[in-house]
């Protein structure tokens, strides 16, 4: 009896093995193929200031969280870089999380918006 599992075992690490070198083969056939890169080759639609602003700065800045910030009239300059490089509790939000083009726009919006009665501050 204790030759029947060694048998079956022994099948089982030669299928393994299989695996394994086949793995192996596939991994050098892809290491002679041309390197990828991390470059995007497509544009992506920016997305609009107020979709921004709702689904990121809303979501702590009117709710009790964090300071209004709507109709305060921030200038743009100043609201960019504390965008980028985060301040006290707020994060920093990379180019690839809101892109140059949106945080520009979104900044001129935030500088040219009224206040939003619906909206409460900490």
């Amino acid at each position: 009896m204790e030759r029947h599992r060694e048998s079956r075992w022994g099948k089982a690490r030669v299928a393994g093995l299989g695996i394994v070198g086949a793995l192996a083969a596939a991994a050098l056939v892809a290491g002679n193929a041309a390197p990828a890169t991390a470059q995007a080759t497509y544009e992506i639609e920016p997305r609009e200031p107020e979709y921004l602003y709702e689904r990121t700065c809303g979501y702590c800045h009117g709710h009790n969280i964090a300071p209004i910030i709507r109709g305060r009239q921030l200038p743009a300059a100043v609201t960019a870089a504390i965008v980028r490089s985060g301040m006290g509790a707020m994060p920093a939000f990379k180019p690839t999380e809101i892109t140059d083009q949106e945080l520009q726009a979104l900044t001129a919006w935030l500088e040219a918006s009224e206040a939003d009665p619906e909206e409460h501050g900490a």
